[in-house]
């Protein structure tokens, strides 16, 4: 399996309300998020369909269905756009338009050119948070009995992508996250799902900047805890 972007920064709070207009969640998120970190993510209320109740609530990076176990997370904190209807993992969120907005200030991505893994970050080359497409789960009791959220990032094809195509080793497929254009925010988690598709595009390289920056072994990674995840 190819994996995506499995570390990423979090929009800050007060970027939140500036940005995408929305109030930030009382829960304490991570400051790196990894998978099964917690996270803000951006979505309509279950079965709503008006843009002004926009909300940002506190999920989990890595989806976690009501039949799995939160390790699953590892490894569905990606979602092809090529498969997501039908992998079980993600369908049931997918074919119910569970559509979010995961405010992100960076993402990160390993580059092989020198040889070997160097992690690099990637972030809007104006300085302002990317809104990225993802798919969101709820399910009504987590491992410790408390409701939980979760989510994935869905991922296209980057092959001769300018930029998304220096990532991850040579011989991978290269994928890249779904950057949403912040007036197209509204309409991406109001979708019909015979028109998601239209919103799977490359975002332009030259929108993006990329520079080396290595892991600090001191970043924390913050454990799954479902104890104030908001309900669906």
């Amino acid at each position: 399996m190819i994996c995506m972007c499995a570390n990423y920064i979090p929009t800050a709070r007060d970027e939140l309300l500036e940005y995408f207009h929305v109030a930030p969640p009382q829960d304490v998120t991570t400051a790196e998020a990894f998978p099964g970190s917690l996270a803000p993510i951006i979505r309509l209320p279950h079965a709503q369909a008006k843009p002004a109740e926009m909300e940002a609530v506190t999920a989990c990076f890595g989806m976690v269905p009501h039949w799995a176990d939160m390790k699953l997370a590892r490894s569905t904190y990606n979602a092809r756009t090529e498969t997501v209807a039908s992998k079980p993992s993600f369908r049931h969120a997918y074919r119910n338009r569970q559509f979010c907005v995961i405010p992100v200030a960076a993402i990160f991505e390993p580059n092989y050119e020198s040889g070997k893994a160097v992690r690099w970050k990637i972030a809007s080359a104006d300085g302002r948070p990317l809104g990225l497409a993802g798919i969101w789960e709820y399910r009504a009791a987590g491992p410790d009995g408390a409701p939980l959220m979760s989510f994935s990032m869905l991922t296209i094809n980057a092959d001769g992508h300018p930029l998304m195509q220096r990532f991850h080793k040579p011989e991978d497929e290269k994928r890249m996250v779904v950057v949403l254009e912040p007036d197209d925010y509204a309409s991406w988690l109001q979708a019909p799902l015979e028109q998601a598709g239209e919103f799977f595009q490359p975002y332009p390289a030259s929108r993006l900047i990329a520079t080396e920056a290595p892991l600090r072994r001191a970043v924390h990674r913050t454990p799954p805890s479902t104890a104030s995840l908001f309900p669906g």
